[in-house]
């Protein structure tokens, strides 16, 4: 059976960049398995009509890996995608990706001292330290509708986009009002007949500061890295200074809710609409979206706000709970994804034969998001409550990455077989995550993919980005059992 020192799960983002730190440092002893023919994460996934980034490029690049060549302020889909490709390349990573290699399960052998892992195919590795990339955003959400699967027509998840589905003259049914649905919305109803928007919850979404950058600029910024740094660090300040609303002084949201009403208000005409698209909830306890068209869209006299549920579809269309059936040729799912599902459907057995599933049972936790008690030498990359509502998720991931080398090097310096997180630890830390989460606007009362059915926020950290920063700069070997 093969071996490696490092096993990491999953090609995108946070794999990617682990890699390249790897590599930085001289170690080749490493494998990625990705379970899909290509590397990007849920950048290679969701290729749906205007599909973009919410976060401005140049925050939303490692800060080791700079781009200067930006085509927009917020990057497009396909860029992000080729500028994954770029730093694989840059780092000659593809020799070390198995692709099409899924991950069926993995355990930590005790006598060995290893994690074992083995694939959907049957093949099995070792593997000293077993590493989690597969972020939060990798598996679709279906909803449980009755009937779902007896629609004549196309019918397909914005995550697996049918290209070849012509939407030109078709009655288009969209389920959902989420960030994915909001940014595809617009696209399709160029080309529709009739949209039937399906609305469960309205979303606020405010107007998007995007512009193309000039080739000037362009070049500017590939003369004068200081000029980039400057701006990467200009973005983020602005957007880590917005993190005061969501929790120690909401009273902020009054006034960005006011904006808000006043940008709804100038692109959305129709008296109905506007209070169908009227959110019933505090603004930031859902994720605020950005959009510049969506309520221009939603103003057009063939897109259609359903809002009263749905009870069921059949082979023709969907019936809401009133009873009223409307037809549809093509029906579009903008459901998002199964976020509170870390690691799911993979089986991670740890110490004294514990199942995942079983210390996860009421809810995920994780030191720092990273490390699980039980579980030696498994980190987790974008793990429990490292999700942000309010700037760039590579910011933590680069964190993760440096505590994760740091812990990792010790190990093998101190010539330590595995180590594990004192349960008091994790213990306490996860209660003073819960108890910040419960004071934030989060906890306000709405539904939303942050938290589980129980109502247990287990994706979103309460804290500034530099505080967690700040708490995963240095790992300590005292925190930790040695195996």
């Amino acid at each position: 059976m093969k071996k490696v020192r490092y096993l990491i799960i999953g090609a995108g983002f946070g794999g990617l960049g682990l890699a390249a730190k790897l590599k930085q440092k001289n170690e080749n002893n490493f494998l990625i398995w990705e379970k899909t023919n290509d590397l990007g994460g849920c950048w290679r996934d969701n290729t749906y009509p205007g599909a973009a980034c919410d976060v401005p490029s140049h925050l939303y690049s490692y800060s080791f890996a700079p781009k200067s060549n930006w085509s927009h302020r917020f990057a497009p889909q396909a860029e992000i995608h080729q500028y994954q490709q770029d730093f694989a390349e840059q780092y000659k990573l593809r020799e070390h990706i198995r692709f099409d290699t899924e991950v069926a399960s993995a355990h930590f052998d005790e006598p060995l001292q290893k994690w074992i892992i083995s694939d959907t195919q049957g093949n099995q590795i070792y593997a000293q330290f077993l590493i989690s990339a597969t972020g939060q955003l990798n598996r679709p959400a279906y909803p449980k509708i009755e009937g779902l699967n007896t629609f004549k027509g196309p019918l397909f998840h914005s995550a697996i986009w049918q290209h070849n589905v012509n939407l030109k003259d078709k009655t288009v049914a969209v389920i959902g009002t989420g960030a994915s649905a909001i940014q595809f919305i617009p696209e399709i109803a160029k080309q529709a007949k009739q949209v039937n928007v399906y609305q469960r919850s309205a979303p606020y979404v405010i107007s998007k500061p995007d512009r193309a950058y000039s080739k000037l600029e362009q070049t500017i910024y590939k003369m004068c890295s200081p000029l980039l740094k400057l701006s990467r660090l200009k973005t983020y300040l602005t957007f880590e200074s917005r993190f005061v609303a969501f929790t120690s002084m909401q009273w902020l949201m009054h006034f960005m809710k006011w904006q808000w009403r006043g940008f709804m208000h100038k692109h959305v005409s129709d008296t109905k609409k506007r209070e169908q698209l009227t959110p019933d909830y505090q603004m930031g306890c859902k994720r605020v979206l950005i959009s510049n068209n969506f309520y221009p869209t939603m103003n057009q006299p063939h897109v259609a706000i359903l809002d009263q549920g749905i009870k069921a579809i059949d082979k023709n269309g969907i019936t809401d709970l009133n009873g009223k059936h409307v037809s549809a040729d093509v029906i579009i799912l903008g459901t998002g994804f199964t976020a509170t599902d870390f690691l799911s459907p993979m089986s991670i057995t740890g110490l004294n034969n514990l199942n995942l599933n079983q210390a996860w049972q009421d809810g995920a936790q994780a030191y720092l998001g990273i490390t699980l008690n039980q579980f030696p030498n498994l980190f987790i990359m974008y793990g429990p409550n490292t999700n942000l509502g309010h700037n760039s998720i590579l910011y933590m991931l680069e964190s993760q990455m440096r505590y994760i080398l740091d812990a990792t090097q010790t190990v093998i310096d101190k010539n330590i077989s595995a180590i594990n997180i004192k349960s008091d630890l994790q213990t306490s830390f996860n209660k003073t995550i819960q108890h910040k989460v419960n004071d934030s606007v989060w906890s306000e009362g709405c539904t939303s993919w942050y938290k589980t059915k129980s109502g247990k926020n287990t994706v979103n950290w309460p804290g500034f980005t530099f505080s967690y920063r700040k708490m995963s700069k240095q790992f300590s070997l005292n925190q930790y059992e040695i195996i």
